[in-house]
């Protein structure tokens, strides 16, 4: 693996596993750190960001394409699906601190 592509498998994981580097992440483990989306969302979550975040919404036709409803189990449950999401944090460069 190259160093980028290690760093969007990380995020992947960090994603499947609840620890992205969203406000819901933080809550539980920083604190000290907003919660809030820039978006104003009150609590960013890895759904919102994905589903309904308006600050990605240019690039969520990558993850349309894989899961028309975009349910983050969904997203997570398939090769092709995690691909998309792959592309997607590419195109994004989101959850990361």
């Amino acid at each position: 693996y190259s160093e980028a592509k290690q760093a969007i498998y990380g995020r992947l994981i960090q994603c499947q596993m609840g620890h992205a580097f969203t406000g819901e992440y933080y809550s539980s483990f920083v604190p000290l750190e907003s919660t809030s989306c820039p978006c104003g969302e009150y609590i960013q979550t890895c759904e919102h960001i994905l589903a309904t975040c308006p600050a990605f919404e240019s690039n969520r036709n990558i993850l349309c394409s894989a899961s028309e409803d975009l349910v983050i189990t969904d997203i997570l449950g398939t090769v092709k699906r995690i691909e998309a999401l792959s592309d997607f944090l590419k195109e994004t460069d989101d959850f990361k601190k």
